[in-house]
């Protein structure tokens, strides 16, 4: 278990502080949700969460197989409903993995990233695209 504390700071902006670790984060609504954008809107987190959590778990299997995938990158792109509820309705992700399309681990790297806790989570409703990018090769 991990408890997070959030202050509401007015103005839409409140302050998280993860217990184990006591790093704080701030949210901010968006601009088209009647914010001022000055941080990561609490979509913005759940779209964060689904690329950080993809990658880890790719480190973590790459760790174990002593795959080298450093500088691997993640973008995400979120995109949300124009009807109500406001909700998230697709995330596109651009995994940029440091290897060789014709790496042999290829598959369990990209099935790892679909296994991750946080993909687990999201709402079937919400449609998740992959696109990989293999390089050095």
């Amino acid at each position: 278990m991990v408890e997070i504390k959030l202050t509401y700071e007015g103005d839409l902006h409140c302050n998280a502080v993860h217990g184990p670790s006591g790093q704080t984060l701030d949210t901010d609504a968006p601009v088209d949700n009647n914010g001022r954008g000055l941080a990561f809107s609490p979509t913005d987190l759940v779209a964060t969460a689904l690329g950080s959590c993809m990658a880890t778990v790719i480190g973590i299997v790459a760790k174990r197989k002593e795959i080298a995938v450093e500088g691997m990158t993640v973008a995400v792109r979120k995109f949300m409903s124009e009807d109500q509820p406001r909700r998230i309705k697709r995330l596109e992700l651009d995994l940029e993995v440091p290897l060789p399309g014709s790496h042999p681990d290829r598959k369990l790297l990209e099935s790892a990233a679909r296994s991750c806790p946080v993909h687990h989570s999201i709402h079937p409703e919400i449609e998740v695209v992959m696109h990989w990018k293999w390089l050095n090769g």
